[in-house]
């Protein structure tokens, strides 16, 4: 199954699909991260049918997909378009796969837990080396667990809505093995490095979120094929927030060794899966 391209509704990708199968194409209908994604059962007819998608973008009141609804569709077919919450709530769950949602709930509950009176045994248990008295090196998890804490709501929503859209991209594209290789590697070796240039207090899943950045720019561009590119204007304003994060200028506390380690880890990363991962 192949997809050939999205559309912003139901309906409009089923009077496209029912033109389809009249030309002997068969469709599917799958829900996607803005719209619904158009995919070709068979391979073999994937060129056909992006050209078919390309003709209907630059013209979708053509008659012909009129008169196609009419010969081709079911009349039994229901398209359900349902109340804007319930499209919010299904494109956030379709925009991602188990393991983005699955590090946005441990995040929130963490920064839950934060706000409801359980601050310190929280950070006990999930700071870095030598942030609390008596941590040891045989508590390997605090390597990684910093990138679970945040300390505003700012930081927490900036962070979450950067893995959510991105890397809910690359677990949907790509699989679940290449987000958790950056997961595990960026949510680790940035903080090493941030405790190296910062000390011990910090926190955050920065490092990861510019991890994922780096990666979708680099297989954007060595790889389009698979449509997880990042549009050079977000990549931009990520580029500019690192510098401004030296200037000091928003008088924030700015991990700034964590965004470096996991941008340079996520376009090591792409380097390699562009040469690696097949379509």
């Amino acid at each position: 199954m192949v997809e050939i391209g999205r559309l912003p509704n139901e309906r409009a990708a089923q009077a496209l699909i029912d033109y389809l199968k009249g030309e002997k194409i068969e469709c599917k209908i799958l829900p996607a991260e803005q719209g619904v994604s158009i995919c070709v059962l068979n391979d073999h007819h994937s060129i056909r049918a992006r050209q078919e998608f390309d003709l209907f973008i630059h013209n979708p009141h053509d008659p012909k997909y009129l008169q196609a609804s009419w010969d081709n569709g079911d009349s039994k077919l229901k398209l359900d378009y349902g109340s804007p919450s319930l499209q919010l709530v299904t494109q956030f769950i379709t925009g991602a796969g188990p393991l983005t949602l699955g590090v946005i709930f441990i995040c929130i509950l963490v920064y839950a837990g934060f706000n409801l009176g359980f601050a310190e045994p929280i950070y006990q248990q999930l700071s870095f080396f030598n942030a609390v008295p008596g941590s040891s090196l045989s508590e390997f998890w605090r390597l990684f667990t910093p990138s679970l804490l945040h300390f505003s709501a700012l930081h927490i929503i900036f962070n979450l809505l950067w893995w959510w859209y991105l890397g809910g991209k690359i677990e949907n594209k790509l699989g679940l093995t290449p987000l958790l290789t950056l997961l595990l590697v960026a949510g680790t070796l940035p903080n090493i490095v941030q405790y190296f240039v910062g000390g011990p207090h910090f926190g955050g899943l920065s490092g990861v979120v510019y991890a994922v950045v780096g990666y979708t720019w680099i297989m954007g561009n060595k790889r389009p094929e698979l449509g997880i590119g990042l549009p050079p204007a977000y990549m931009g304003f990520m580029l500019i927030w690192l510098i401004f994060g030296f200037t000091d200028m928003f008088g924030l506390s700015i991990a700034n060794g964590a965004h470096i380690g996991g941008l340079l880890v996520g376009l090591g990363q792409g380097l390699i899966d562009s040469k690696r991962i097949k379509r």
